[in-house]
């Protein structure tokens, strides 16, 4: 169900609401509950639902003020929320609502309120759409329990930690802290981090840290601290009591700088809030976006950039400069963009004159001039040469500007500028877009920086995609063999992942995204991330595979084929379930030195219409299962049937000491495959072995 909070206006020119029988029938039948005011926020009409949850019939509440039939809370949320529509003509939602039942029930509720106009622009109705979020809001409290018995304050992976006694005081410094906040010991022992607090999240951050010390449970928060520097960052705090002999000894917390993810989160909300009713902005976004995910360098995001100005907002001009921050300037990366006579001399642009594009960086803020008037006005503003300016615009063609920042963490990157031959309106919408098309930018410049600075190789670029190690879990032991294939150092789409489980078993899944270069290996990031986050929610092999489906076709093109292998196995008794679209089958391998290629059905490869399976698949002790991709089985002068019985061939002949380690089975496998044949694509491969029981188990 939507919480999209805008109503859209009628398409007659009066609003009658109780004229309408298609209106009264939607009231009727829907799931949502629906109430009308009118401009003095008096009751009009509401729904059977909005009557079963205010338990109030609706001739009651008919003509009638939200305070007089509706209980206290209600009609105070209610009122509020519908005085300040009409007031600020803007939508508002509330987002969390608890009512109480006639039968004791409490469920919590969503509420949106929208301004409904007539054509004349006038405030006609204000309009109340309810859901019922309960089921959603438990799901959410049973992941955070669930999470906190299975994380640790390690798993965390905190930069600032610190200790508190039992009744929640500071006793002991926190130099990171302290140097983050620019706090003294002594304000800082004397309960000092709530002082550093956003002071709109203080009483809140207060009360949920003294509610975690009543109850001595996980305290899971987050807030705005105010840096030495006098600006805010965001940050996540997770604390733990430490219990002994039943008493809580002392907390230990630790915090995370989440700033960068608030702030893409915030950006990413901002673009599915102002661009839902705008599909075809949005498709050029997302075109963009995909562009840009392909541009590994700075030179090749500028390309984007141009293409994107020309292509998605008709600019006659685009023009792109980053921050040199040691000499104080805008260094044009094409200078083609800015013609000579708007100012800028050379390749660089001293951040002391004005510019559109100095103007933009200058304010960290979107410089729009739809005429040669406004430019006027503003860059003079800004203390611009008036002669200078106006030599400019009797030369030039140009007759409208925009200047977008480059910002990335709040840190400015540097600017882009795009320029129209005629007019241009820029309207409320193009200005979302173009805020949502520069921070795409801005990250696409920050990753590109940092690939042509670090990532100098492909395989490097691929190596960093997957996982930095396998985890640790005993009665299983995992491991990897990952070789590319790549001759013109090109990313591949091969990849491997293993992790554990909220409930102890491991995830291990190997897939194969077809093709090469940056377009394979941004599909591999995506189906790898979506699958891990799928499996952490819902492991079962066959509902990941169905979710993984439904990511496919949403993010991925018609024709791009990925295939994988994904398995759930239990520790020490190997017990597990296995599941694949359309992949090469396991082979499990026994202490004997026999090899088995399993027979579940292969199934479909991602995003093709299936109903997917899945298959028990148990790895007794003492045997080895390896996943693997297709490049170890199948080459250009080896099918993949041929392929699949040479494995199970290639088992035979390892020595004992060889089946027994994962480790030395592996390097086995891919060293005898790849033997007499020259390697045209990335081999992956990963070994699942439970060890054999012993006395001591």
């Amino acid at each position: 169900m939507s919480a999209e909070t805008s109503v859209p206006r009628p398409r007659e020119s009066d609003v009658d609401i109780s004229d309408s029988a298609l209106f009264r029938g939607m009231l009727s039948e829907a799931e949502f509950a629906f109430a009308f005011f009118d401009a003095d926020g008096r009751v009009q009409r509401v729904n059977d639902v909005f009557s079963d949850v205010v338990g109030v019939p609706a001739e009651r509440m008919a003509g009638r003020p939200p305070v007089e039939v509706l209980a206290a809370d209600l009609s105070q949320i209610i009122t509020h929320a519908v005085q300040a529509v009409i007031e600020g003509d803007a939508p508002v939602t509330e987002g969390r609502v608890r009512v109480r039942s006639a039968d004791g029930d409490t469920r919590q509720w969503s509420l949106s309120f929208s301004p409904v106009h007539d054509d004349a622009g006038e405030l006609r109705a204000i309009a109340l759409i309810g859901l019922d979020v309960t089921e959603s809001r438990q799901t959410e409290e049973a992941l955070r329990r669930s999470e906190e018995r299975y994380r640790s304050l390690v798993e965390a992976q905190s930069q600032l930690v610190w200790i508190t006694s039992p009744t929640g005081a500071v006793v002991e410094d926190a130099p990171q802290w302290r140097a983050i906040t620019g706090q003294g010991l002594e304000e800082y022992l004397a309960n000092g981090w709530l002082d550093v607090v956003h002071p709109d999240e203080v009483q809140q951050t207060e009360e949920a840290w003294r509610e975690a010390l009543r109850g001595r449970t996980m305290f899971e928060w987050n807030y705005r601290v105010r840096t030495r520097a006098s600006g805010y960052r965001h940050f996540e705090v997770r604390a733990v009591p430490i219990i002994r002999h039943g008493r809580v000894v002392e907390w230990v917390g630790a915090n995370t700088d989440v700033t960068p993810q608030r702030e893409a989160e915030e950006m990413r909300g901002r673009l599915t809030d102002q661009l839902g009713a705008a599909a075809l902005r949005t498709a050029r976004l997302q075109g963009a976006t995909a562009m840009l995910a392909e541009a590994l360098t700075v030179e090749q995001v500028v390309q984007v950039i141009i293409d994107v100005g020309r292509t998605a907002l008709a600019a006659d001009r685009s023009a792109v400069a980053l921050l040199d921050t040691d000499r104080a300037a805008l260094k044009l990366i094409n200078g083609e963009g800015i013609p000579e006579a708007s100012g800028a001399s050379g390749e660089e642009i001293p951040l002391s004159s004005s510019s559109v594009m100095t103007m933009a960086v200058n304010s960290r803020r979107p410089v729009f001039a739809e005429s040669p008037e406004s430019l006027r006005a503003q860059l003079l503003e800004a203390g611009g040469d008036e002669d200078v300016l106006g030599n400019y615009l009797a030369n030039s063609d140009e007759r409208a500007w925009v200047g977008l920042p480059l910002l990335a963490a709040g840190r400015a990157l540097g600017a882009l500028r795009f320029s129209f031959t005629r007019p241009q309106k820029i309207s409320q919408e193009d200005g979302v877009f173009l805020e949502a098309l520069a921070g795409q930018c801005a990250l696409a410049v920050e990753r590109a920086t940092l690939f042509e600075r670090e990532h100098r190789t492909a395989e490097t670029l691929q190596r960093s995609l997957l996982p930095d190690r396998l985890p640790v879990v005993k009665g299983l032991v995992l491991a990897q063999r990952f070789r590319s294939g790549s001759r013109h150092v090109q990313v591949g789409g091969d990849w491997y992942d293993a992790f554990v489980l909220q409930d102890g078993r491991v995830a291990a899944v190997v897939g194969d995204v077809m093709g090469k270069g940056v377009k394979a290996a941004a599909g591999m990031g995506r189906i790898r991330n979506a699958m891990r986050a799928l499996a952490l929610t819902n492991p079962p092999p066959a509902a990941v595979l169905t979710g993984l489906d439904r990511v496919f076709e949403a993010t991925e093109e018609e024709e791009q084929v990925t295939t994988l292998a994904y398995m759930v196995v239990e520790p020490v008794t190997g017990e597990g379930t296995l599941a694949m679209a359309g992949h090469p089958p396991p082979v499990l391998v026994s202490p004997q030195g026999t090899a088995i290629l399993c027979d579940a059905e292969p199934g479909t490869p991602l995003g093709w219409p299936t109903s997917r399976r899945q298959f028990r698949f148990v790895v007794p002790p003492g045997h080895t299962a390896v996943l693997y991709s297709d490049g170890l089985v199948e080459n250009r002068k080896r099918g993949l049937d041929a392929g699949l019985a040479e494995i199970c061939s290639v088992v035979t002949e390892a020595p004992p000491e060889v089946v027994s380690s994962p480790h030395m089975l592996l390097d086995f496998l891919v060293d005898r495959m790849l033997s007499g044949y020259e390697q045209d694509d990335d081999v992956t491969a990963l070994a699942i072995h439970v060890p054999p029981a012993t006395k001591s188990d």
